[in-house]
C-alpha cells in the first residue's frame, strides 16, 4: 500500500516538475487527442516533442538570451 502511494506521490511530482520547467507532456498530448479530436491521428512521440520544441524555440520576440 505504502509503494502504490509513494508511487502516485512521485508521479504527480514528476507531471509538477515538468510543467515547471516547460517539458513537453506527450501523454497530456495523447489525452487531448483522443477527447477532443477523435478523428485525428496523434503525432509520435519524437514529432510532438520536435513541435514542442519548435513553437518554443523558434518565435521571435522577447527572449532572455
Amino acid at each position: 500500500m505504502m509503494i502504490g502511494l509513494a508511487r502516485t506521490w512521485l508521479t504527480q511530482a514528476a507531471l509538477v516538475v515538468r510543467r515547471v520547467i516547460g517539458a513537453p507532456d506527450y501523454e497530456g498530448y495523447l489525452t487531448h487527442v483522443r477527447e477532443r479530436h477523435p478523428g485525428c491521428t496523434p503525432l509520435s512521440r519524437e514529432q510532438f516533442i520536435a513541435a514542442s520544441l519548435s513553437a518554443r524555440y523558434d518565435k521571435p520576440g522577447c527572449r532572455c538570451c
